[in-house]
């Protein structure tokens, strides 16, 4: 239970008012219940004919005889004017109206619980999207895809379906189970004080069931989010699976997760049936002890409580034994709610790797330099980057090349600080990037990948990507610098075509054409081009790589390069093997070197 008041400090405090308002209502409820029932007692003894006359009036007191002295009164009275049958019909009007009261007020407590839960379900998914979007890539490489859809998905649903539907019993149920109590203890002392040693037995047996299912129900989470990974991956590769005819492969491995979530699931829902019937069992017990006791007594004259009395007294009892059953229903939920909340809890707590300096400092653009000094970079202990040293002047086209996997990528993935250095430090303008805002820092930069990276709106949505109160017109220059105006006036809503997943109704070069549009428009004083023309057709790249390079003319620029041709014009061009920089010059510099750069350049001329 520690763990459940623990996950409602964090998402219950902006909800107060209404938190407020349900305990009052809650105990408005409970209280007619109380008086509903206790307006039985005189229906009971006129039916039985066992009142006695009450003929004076007491004066009013906060205690059970003077209440029921005056009531009796006020019942004879009417009683000698109208009869009994009448007496009967009267005071089950009362009871109708307390009755109406009671449940009057638990609608209303639950009217406010509900706006409690669908908010705090509205918190959690909120803040889970957000931590992600502040979360550095590397934490991003540890974790499968649709695990994390999983828990913004799966496990939000089950936090609700269990911790925020029992929210409501235990903000209800302690009311009434609390304001019965003192009434029974008001009726009979000895008799509620048996009650209360008897009780914490029943709600033991079934705690310790409960606490079982927590394991269990983390162990279906898991495995749901392992279920949507592979749901994940065969879309993302369905061309790649059906050109291999692997789809029998898929399926077994698809099968054998399924299996796997089902016999977890038969475990935790056998475990969780169990609730209801072991808490109607130890219900009825507790009763029929309870029923021994409280006749043993009124047979042997040593109750405070008359036959009638008893029976009211039964019938409050009664009203305490469904919360009571809740409860037990309650702590199962919960527990598998907490396995939920544990996986929820590791993208929320997950430490932020790329923090913002508590008193980061403003940049608005680039004035003189961009400045590596001796950097080492390491993806945990794989050194990717050795002691590396560059100084980038403004305005300069930086080309970078060499073979896949030797750092060209990570070392401009390190200057919008998707990853932070190990050691050494980058510098735009003399001031350390650690020390500058993240936003502005990135705001500094546009980016154009290797894979085009779209979104599934339309076309004008994903040119304007990121770029605040722009216009149609400027939408439309940036496509055409990007020699994508074209095809785009082609397609059958022009720049309102939705585009599909990634891009999908697209091709890979109208797909790169756009996130070079996106660059292009924002307009920014960096640019960082990784093969950004490396899926365009012949004729498309040469229009484009003439736009790009006098785009690039009056910023600065970092381009990755694998076609040599591309980066002839670059004013330095450096060649990165196993994350260093083993040569750096203009291509006429290197060409007269005979090192690692001519021969690339040979390889790709012959």
């Amino acid at each position: 239970m520690k763990d459940f008041f623990k996950v409602l400090r964090r998402f219950i405090p902006p909800y107060k008012k209404q938190l407020i308002l349900n305990f009052l209502f809650n105990l408005l409820s409970a209280l007619f219940t109380v008086f509903s029932m206790a307006l039985m007692s005189p229906i009971l003894e006129i039916l039985f004919n066992v009142s006695e006359s009450v003929t004076e009036l007491v004066p009013w007191a906060a205690n059970l005889d003077s209440i029921k002295n005056n009531l009796y009164y006020y019942v004879t009275i009417f009683k000698a004017a109208n009869g009994a049958g009448m007496t009967l019909l009267f005071v089950g009007i009362f009871v109708i109206v307390a009755t109406f009261l009671k449940v009057g007020f638990a609608y209303l407590a639950a009217f406010e619980a509900i706006y409690i839960r669908n908010g705090v379900v509205k918190d959690m998914r909120q803040q889970i999207y957000n931590k992600m979007l502040k979360l550095a890539l590397p934490f991003f490489s540890e974790e499968r895809k649709g695990d994390i859809m999983a828990r913004i998905t799966g496990d939000v649903t089950e936090v609700e379906n269990s911790i925020m539907s029992s929210l409501d019993m235990f903000l209800k149920n302690p009311v009434i189970i609390v304001v019965l109590l003192i009434s029974m203890l008001v009726m009979s002392p000895s008799l509620t004080l048996f009650i209360l040693l008897v009780l914490p037995v029943a709600g033991f047996i079934i705690g310790r069931v409960g606490k079982s299912l927590k394991k269990v129900s983390r162990e279906g989470q898991d495995k749901m989010g392992m279920i949507l990974t592979v749901v994940e991956e065969t879309l993302g590769g369905l061309r790649i699976i059906k050109a291999f005819n692997a789809e029998k492969k898929m399926n077994a491995r698809f099968n054998t997760e399924l299996r796997d979530y089902r016999s977890i699931m038969n475990r935790l829902m056998r475990r969780r049936e169990l609730a209801h019937p072991l808490s109607e069992l130890l219900g009825t017990i507790v009763i029929i002890i309870v029923v021994w006791y409280g006749g043993s007594l009124i047979l042997d004259k040593n109750s405070e409580l008359s036959g009638p009395e008893f029976i009211i007294y039964l019938g409050i009892f009664y009203q305490i034994i469904n919360p009571a059953k809740a409860f037990t229903t309650a702590l199962y939920s919960i527990q598998k709610g907490l396995a939920s909340m544990d996986r929820i809890d590791k993208i929320l707590l997950a430490d932020v790797t790329i923090p913002e300096a508590p008193e980061a400092k403003t940049v608005s653009t680039l004035k003189e330099s961009i400045e590596y000094r001796n950097i080492t970079f390491a993806y945990d202990e794989k050194v990717v980057l050795s002691n590396i040293s560059l100084k980038i002047k403004k305005g300069k086209t930086i080309a970078l090349v060499g073979q896949s996997g030797s750092g060209k990528t990570t070392f401009v993935d390190l200057l919008p600080r998707f990853y932070d250095v190990k050691s050494g430090g980058i510098f735009i303008d003399g001031i350390d990037l650690r020390e500058l805002k993240l936003h502005d820092l990135r705001d500094l930069m546009g980016n154009v990948n290797q894979e085009a990276i779209l979104f599934n709106d339309t076309i004008y949505n994903n040119i304007a990507f990121g770029v605040e109160n722009t216009t149609m017109e400027a939408v439309i220059a940036a496509a055409k610098v990007a020699n994508a105006h074209d095809f785009i006036q082609e397609t059958e809503n022009g720049y309102e075509t939705v585009i599909g997943d990634r891009g999908s109704k697209l091709s890979g070069g109208q797909r790169q054409r756009l996130s070079i549009a996106r660059a292009i428009l924002k307009n920014p004083p960096i640019l960082i081009l990784d093969e950004a023309t490396s899926a365009l057709d012949t004729e498309s790249e040469r229009l484009v790589q003439d736009s790009l390079e006098k785009l690039m003319k009056n910023r600065t620029s970092l381009v990755i390069a694998h076609r040599l041709s591309t980066v002839r014009n670059a004013d330095l061009i450096c060649v990165f093997h196993e994350g260093e920089i083993v040569e750096r010059g203009t291509h006429e510099e290197l060409a007269a070197l005979d090192g690692r750069y001519k021969r690339l350049h040979s390889m790709q001329m012959f």
